[in-house]
C-alpha cells in the first residue's frame, strides 16, 4: 500500500512561525483543517500542542471532521467554513462554535436550532466581492443584515469574503478596503459591533507583509501555507515556511524494459490518461506503482527523484519511466519492491488523506 508520511513537527513549526508573523499586524487566523479530512492521529498530535492555543479557531468543511475535533478537545474554538445544507443545522450550531453564512433561510434553521439547545450560535456573514463564489450581493447587504439582527439566537460576529480559490481573483488592498468600508456601513446603521473582519485566506498572506492590509481586517483562514508552506498568490513558499511535511511513497509492483511507444490500434477505450513521450531510446525501465487516479492527480505529485518521468494512470496504477535506471555503479537503482518517493502539492495531500486506500505514517 502506498503511504502518505505526516510530520507533524514541521507542520507545528509553521504554526509557530504564522503566529510571529500575524501577530504584530493584530490579525488573527483560523486553521483551516481540511486538508486532513478529519485523521485522528495526526489531529491529536497537533490540537494538544501548545502552539494551538495562540490560533483564533479550527475550521473545516466537513461536519465529520469538525465532531473529531471537538471529541479530541472540546473546549477548542470550531468554525464550519462554508455556507452548510439547511439539513445540516442542528449538526452545525452542535459541532460548530461559528459558522460561515450566506443564505437568510439556512441561518434561520441555525437559529430554530440554537434555540432548542438554548445557545447563541455564533456567525460570518460572507459577501461577494468578485470571486464569484459563495457572498451575499452587496446591493442586498443592508437589507440582508437587518433580517439577520433580529434573529434572537443568532449573534453576528463579523463579515468576510472569498477570493482566490476559484477564479484566481486577487485579494488586493482595494479589495480589502471595500470589506472595511461595509463592516462601517454596518456597525453605523444598525450600532453593532463586528469583532472579525474576514479577508481571505492563505493567498492574503503575502500581503500582510507588504503592509497592504486595511488595519480593519483582522482575521485570516489558513490552510494551504500552515500546512504546506507556500501562497496560492504565486504558488511559491512564503517565508521561511517548512514546504516538506508531506511525503508521498508508491510501491513498485512491476518493473521492466519495455518499449517506449505501445504497439497496436489505439482506441478511445482508456480511462487514464498519459503523457506525450518523447524518448530517444526504444526501450527503457517501466515501473508501476500502487496507487491511480482514484487516489491522487498524478499532476499534483513531482517525483523526488528528477530520472523519474510520468508515462500515464488509469484508475489504480500508475506508470513512471525510469530511464536506464542505473547507478554509477551500474547496478539496478529501483527493484520490484522499491519505494518511489514524491513530493505531494496542497491537493495532493488533501485527496490522499481522504483515500482510505492510502496509509497514514504519522511522524
Amino acid at each position: 500500500m502506498a503511504e502518505l508520511v505526516v510530520k507533524t513537527n514541521k507542520i507545528l513549526k509553521n504554526f509557530q512561525k504564522i503566529n510571529n508573523f500575524l501577530a504584530p499586524h493584530d490579525i488573527h487566523w483560523t486553521l483551516v483543517a481540511k486538508l486532513l479530512s478529519g485523521h485522528k492521529k495526526t489531529l491529536e498530535n497537533l490540537l494538544f500542542d501548545p502552539e494551538i492555543k495562540r490560533i483564533h479557531s479550527i475550521g473545516d468543511s466537513r461536519i465529520s471532521s469538525l465532531r473529531t475535533i471537538k471529541r479530541i478537545k472540546p473546549d477548542i474554538v470550531t468554525m464550519y467554513i462554508k455556507p452548510a445544507a439547511i439539513q445540516l443545522a442542528s449538526k452545525i450550531v452542535r459541532y460548530a462554535d461559528i459558522s460561515f453564512n450566506t443564505s437568510y433561510e439556512t441561518i434561520e434553521a441555525l437559529n430554530k436550532e440554537a434555540s432548542k439547545s438554548d445557545k447563541m450560535h455564533q456567525i460570518i456573514i460572507m459577501i461577494e466581492l468578485g470571486e464569484l463564489r459563495e457572498g451575499i450581493l452587496r446591493e442586498n447587504f443592508i437589507s440582508f443584515y437587518e433580517k439577520i439582527f433580529q434573529l434572537p439566537n443568532i449573534e453576528v460576529i463579523g463579515l468576510g469574503t472569498n477570493l482566490g480559490c476559484m477564479y484566481g481573483v486577487e485579494p488586493t488592498y482595494d479589495k480589502l478596503i471595500q470589506l472595511s468600508l461595509y463592516k462601517q456601513l454596518i456597525e453605523a446603521k444598525f450600532n453593532k459591533n463586528l469583532k472579525i473582519i474576514s479577508g481571505g485566506s492563505s493567498i492574503t498572506l503575502p500581503l500582510v507583509g507588504k503592509n497592504k492590509i486595511p488595519k480593519a481586517v483582522n482575521h485570516l483562514r489558513i490552510g494551504e501555507a500552515a500546512f504546506c508552506g507556500t501562497s496560492p498568490l504565486n504558488n511559491k513558499k512564503f517565508k521561511d515556511l517548512s514546504t516538506d511535511a508531506f511525503e508521498y511513497k508508491a510501491n513498485i509492483i512491476e518493473l521492466e524494459q519495455k518499449q517506449t511507444n505501445p504497439d497496436g490500434v489505439i482506441s478511445e477505450a482508456s480511462i487514464g490518461h498519459i503523457a506525450d513521450i518523447n524518448s530517444k531510446y526504444d526501450h527503457t525501465y517501466r515501473a508501476i506503482l500502487d496507487f491511480g487516479l482514484l487516489d491522487v492527480d498524478d499532476d499534483d505529485l513531482q517525483p523526488k527523484d528528477k530520472n523519474v518521468k510520468f508515462v500515464g494512470t488509469t484508475s489504480d496504477m500508475t506508470v513512471y519511466d525510469l530511464g536506464h535506471n542505473l547507478t554509477k555503479s551500474q547496478k539496478l537503482k529501483f527493484q520490484v519492491g522499491s519505494k518511489i518517493t514524491f513530493k505531494p502539492s496542497y491537493m495532493a495531500v488533501a485527496r490522499l488523506m481522504n483515500s482510505k486506500f492510502i496509509e497514514k505514517i504519522v511522524e
